[in-house]
């Protein structure tokens, strides 16, 4: 029998406190689950407003330990629909140490493993650097009960090192929970081919490992806390690319979005077997690649 994963991504917007911002996503997963999906993937940061466009002290109460309030309730979740959930927190893990953590969630409702975000930004409107220490974890694949997934967070997008180590460990398929949007200054034809930018790389990845992806974002316009800008619109537009980087759906850019996408899991083989890029790999000329930069 063809192996199928069916995928369920959450596409929502997020205003307002953790507790509604949590029942409505226990809602929307609780709909994939009942409509056919064992595979359910949440977007960065999903319990909370993106609060890293401002540094403030009083943000990192949100934070908390791991297993912890959060996991409780996705793993009691996950366990009723008997569906692989994968989350994404703002870990606690010491005093004065914090990570942005995605955490998947076994059909039976064990944590299956988790990823802590290796690359963080610094940037206007996101500035991450501020809350979260770098990931420590590596690039690890967690193997689920649908399979080996390699689990990153939204910045780790950009870079085809990050997918390639995955891949290499034996990851079936990439995800990315995601909070990304645009300055609200930005120009319609800048917003566009940022927008391109974002699925071409990840398409990319798709392509040069011979793997499905998945990235799930956020949608709507957020505030700036502190007042200073006009905000961020989370451009949404979270998709699911084959292993050729054919794209398997779109969800709207300004819409909230609930999809089940059918994935056939045996297509990679075909696809590695006609582009055998990790054949033709010479690992034998990159060693220069764990430099900055050669001058």
């Amino acid at each position: 029998m063809t192996r199928v994963i069916k995928v369920g991504l959450v596409q929502q917007t997020s205003f307002g406190t953790v507790e509604a911002n949590v029942d409505k996503l226990i809602q929307n997963v609780a709909h994939l689950a009942e409509n056919g999906a064992n595979l359910v993937v949440l977007q960065e940061l999903h319990n909370t407003p993106y609060f890293c466009q401002t540094e403030d002290v009083r943000f990192f109460d949100l934070a908390e330990t791991i297993p912890g309030p959060s996991t409780e309730v996705y793993q009691s979740l996950a366990a009723r629909l008997g569906i692989v959930l994968v989350t994404s927190l703002f870990e606690r893990r010491a005093v004065g140490l914090y990570h942005n953590t995605a955490v998947v969630i076994d059909s039976d409702g064990s944590i299956a493993g988790k990823y802590r975000k290796m690359h963080i930004p610094d940037d206007p409107g996101f500035y991450e650097k501020f809350y979260f220490t770098p990931g420590d974890l590596g690039f690890t694949p967690i193997d689920t009960s649908v399979g080996r997934l390699g689990v990153m967070v939204c910045w780790d997008q950009w870079y085809p090192e990050a997918a390639r180590l995955m891949a290499l460990a034996g990851a079936e398929m990439l995800i990315y929970p995601t909070a990304i949007g645009w300055d609200m200054n930005d120009t319609e034809d800048e917003r566009m081919r940022q927008l391109n930018a974002w699925q071409t790389v990840m398409r990319g990845h798709a392509v040069a490992n011979g793997v499905p992806v998945v990235a799930v974002n956020r949608t709507g316009h957020e505030t700036d806390p502190s007042g200073v800008t006009d905000g961020i619109r989370f451009w949404g537009s979270s998709f699911v690319a084959g292993p050729q980087g054919e794209m398997l759906y779109e969800a709207p850019t300004q819409k909230e979005a609930n999809a089940i996408v059918s994935v056939n899991m045996e297509r990679s083989e075909a696809v590695r077997r006609i582009w055998p890029f990790l054949r033709d790999r010479r690992i034998d000329q990159y060693q220069d690649i764990t430099r900055r930069f050669r001058n």
